[in-house]
């Protein structure tokens, strides 16, 4: 079986207030964007990873330039790929997914044709209007905070792609383009510590989970 996966790392991260990409940045003295392409390197059932900015070396990688939106960036990869079977789309700026959560999410896509990590959400969530008055309470049991990695099935991720293309849709997350054409995506739960480097705080606290996992 042939696998691809797409590092996502084309964000301007305007909200780590940093002089440069948080891509960049140090956790441990190894980059955020090198710890994540580490950890998908490791995984054998992983041929090839498509990567938006040229800052690694050593790794066996190809490079695209990413797009304006997400839809647009990944779509960018995805025209590099002649096939494969599976399709694996993670953020550049998860650096803490690990091997387990890869391959459990890896094992249900295959199984089902698409799949996706998330945790359930920890706070009660509320739904409002345009002037912040409460409308609803979603239960909260019924509630996942989908994270990467997102799987699914080469051919078919294509079909949604070009569907939300031809409608003139734009989605900030890949499930969505499943779910647009009536796709069933399973999530599997995955880890707390997926945490998404975004802010200045989150370096510290990336740091503060590699220390309890007992790594560098």
């Amino acid at each position: 079986m042939s696998n691809t996966a797409i590092i996502l790392a084309a964000g301007n991260g305007t909200r780590m207030k940093a002089d440069k990409s948080k891509l960049l940045l140090e956790i441990n003295g190894m980059t955020v964007i090198e710890r994540t392409v580490k950890t998908f390197s490791k995984i054998s059932d992983i041929d090839d990873i498509p990567l938006y900015e040229k800052v690694l070396s050593g790794y066996d990688i190809s490079y695209c330039i990413g797009g304006s939106t997400r839809q647009e960036s990944v779509s960018n990869a995805v025209e590099t790929i002649d096939s494969c079977d599976m399709i694996i789309i993670h953020d550049g700026a998860r650096p803490l997914v690990t091997e387990k959560e890869i391959l459990n999410t890896l094992c249900s896509a295959e199984k089902y044709g698409a799949a996706a990590t998330g945790v359930p959400v920890k706070d009660t969530i509320k739904v409002i209007d345009n002037n912040n008055k409460i409308v609803d309470t979603p239960k909260r049991s019924s509630l996942i905070a989908i994270q990467t990695p997102q799987i699914f099935t080469f051919n078919k991720y294509v079909e949604a792609m070009n569907c939300a293309k031809t409608q003139g849709k734009d989605f900030t997350d890949d499930c969505k383009l499943l779910e647009n054409i009536n796709e069933d995506v399973y999530v599997v739960i995955g880890d707390y510590s997926n945490i998404k480097i975004t802010t200045p705080d989150d370096i510290p606290l990336a740091e503060s989970i590699l220390k309890l996992r007992g790594e560098k």
